[in-house]
C-alpha cells in the first residue's frame, strides 16, 4: 500500500483549498489598500495605511505563490501525481 494517494487526497482537499482562501484573504486586503489609498488622497496618515495595506497583500500573495510551489516540488520528489495545474 502506497502513500501517495492519501498525500494526493490531503493535497487536492485541504492544502489546495487553504492556499485559495489565504491568496484570496491576501488579494483583499491589496485591493482594500487600493481603495484606502483612492479615497484619502488629503489624509496622509490614512493614505499611508493604504499602501501598508497594498504591500503586505503583494506580500501575502507572493508567500502562497511560494507555498504552492514548494508544495508541488516536494509533491513531485515523493512521486505523488497532483493534476498538473494551479489552485487558482
Amino acid at each position: 500500500m502506497s502513500i501517495a494517494p492519501f498525500l494526493g487526497k490531503i493535497n487536492q482537499f485541504i492544502l489546495n483549498p487553504l492556499i485559495l482562501l489565504m491568496f484570496a484573504i491576501a488579494l483583499l486586503v491589496f485591493l482594500w489598500g487600493i481603495f484606502q489609498f483612492l479615497t484619502n488622497t488629503e489624509d496622509a496618515k490614512n493614505r499611508e495605511q493604504g499602501q501598508k495595506n497594498m504591500l503586505w497583500g503583494v506580500i501575502g500573495m507572493f508567500i502562497m505563490f511560494g507555498v504552492y510551489g514548494i508544495i508541488r516540488i516536494v509533491m513531485d520528489t515523493i512521486g505523488v501525481n497532483i493534476s498538473g495545474r494551479f489552485p487558482f
